[in-house]
């Protein structure tokens, strides 16, 4: 009975200092009253607590509250950099690698182009870019949490091998090749499931989502009670292997017709020599090969979407690459789909992403930060 009674009772401090430090989170600057009323404690427990988080670098003072005289309340707040977390994003052509604090906040970014090699040269600049960022943010934080590594592929529950990889044509590689000189713990994530991670957690989500990754290659996440929902076999949100036009354009799986061969970003960038700016300059200055190309696009991407809302029947978020150009067309989006549609919805279910750069790596990095904050 003593025993129980003990284990019920460190149970109940850890869940009190767990609510004070997500409340912090979530709310800045907030005195000991503010949190004792809030989470309904006692004002002792409070400053235990908050004292335990301060010794352990989680939380800091942050001012004082209070203007009508008398003695004003201290506020605090967390530490954001008390850890850190790398995130890296694999591309056919480039290597990303971004430092993620305890907010979500990028707090270092580093891009070099390096065509994709599964040579020990290769993984060699990618230790070489997560040292120079580890470097760049040692000084600001106690501790690296671990580094994620995001790529075009499928991986396994573990997170440590692509079972699915044509894009790079590197099914098989494992998670030990690519952290063969990172000195932290390393995992690899499907790059649309780190991009819906990322837009869970800092782009306001909705508890059911589809998240549709529309950069070089097309994914999506899907997203249910907050979460990434991966499949029972691990494929689920493969929008890009949807077929649109049967007997179409090539894929890269073998088939062809797939979402992917029509409504990937290089259908566009392809045109300005793979940048996609330029496409969306051309676009704006009327260029009539631009504007065919885009109508044959926005065409796609409606039956697209159109698919998605009748299969899932929740939010449609566009992101990826395109995400950063599709705000000034999405209601002639919403338009396009609700043409096509069967049913009578609210068009307003399909947004463009919140998050509009390095969703990718952001994500791969926010699994530890996840992780660490969930165990506070």
């Amino acid at each position: 009975m003593i025993r129980q009674k003990t284990s019920a009772n460190l149970e109940i401090k850890k869940m009190n200092r767990s609510n004070i430090y997500h409340l912090l989170r979530n709310h800045k600057n907030l005195s000991r009253q503010d949190i004792a009323r809030e989470l309904r404690l006692s004002l002792p427990t409070v400053i235990q607590n908050l004292e335990e988080l301060q010794d352990e670098g989680l939380v800091r003072e942050s001012g004082s509250i209070g203007h009508t005289g008398g003695r004003r309340a201290k506020s605090y707040a967390i530490v954001p950099d008390a850890r850190i977390a790398i995130g890296i994003d694999i591309t056919r052509n480039h290597i990303t690698v971004l430092a993620v604090n305890l907010e979500g906040t990028i707090v270092y970014r580093t891009r070099t182009r390096v065509p994709f090699q599964r040579t020990d040269k290769y993984y060699k600049e990618i230790g070489k870019m997560v040292e120079q960022t580890v470097s760049k943010v040692k000084k600001r934080t106690k501790a690296i949490l671990g580094v994620g590594i995001s790529v075009p592929g499928l991986i396994t529950k573990d997170n440590q091998e692509v079972f699915y990889g044509k894009i790079l044509n590197f099914t098989g590689a494992t998670c030990s090749e690519f952290s063969k000189y990172i000195p932290y713990r390393t995992a690899l994530f499907n790059d649309a499931n780190a991009a819906g991670v990322t837009e869970t957690w800092l782009g306001g989500i909705e508890e059911n989502a589809f998240y549709l990754m529309l950069s070089n290659n097309v994914g999506g996440a899907v997203v249910v009670n907050g979460s990434v929902y991966t499949g029972e076999t691990l494929h689920g949100g493969e929008v890009g292997h949807i077929k649109i036009h049967p007997g179409g354009k090539d894929c890269y799986c073998g088939q062809r017709g797939c979402v992917d061969a029509y409504c990937s970003a290089t259908v566009l960038s392809n045109m300005s020599e793979g940048n996609l700016e330029d496409f969306f300059q051309k676009l704006n200055m009327k260029n009539p090969q631009a504007i065919q190309i885009w109508e044959e696009y926005l065409e796609s991407l409606a039956l697209t979407i159109n698919q998605l809302q009748t299969l899932f029947d929740c939010t449609i978020i566009l992101g990826g690459y395109m995400g950063e150009y599709l705000d000034p067309y999405i209601e002639d989006i919403r338009n396009r789909v609700q043409a096509l549609s069967s049913f009578d919805y609210d068009k307003r279910y399909i947004r463009v992403s919140k998050y509009k750069k390095d969703a990718i790596a952001a994500g791969a990095a926010l699994d530890y930060i996840t992780e660490f904050v969930d165990a506070v």
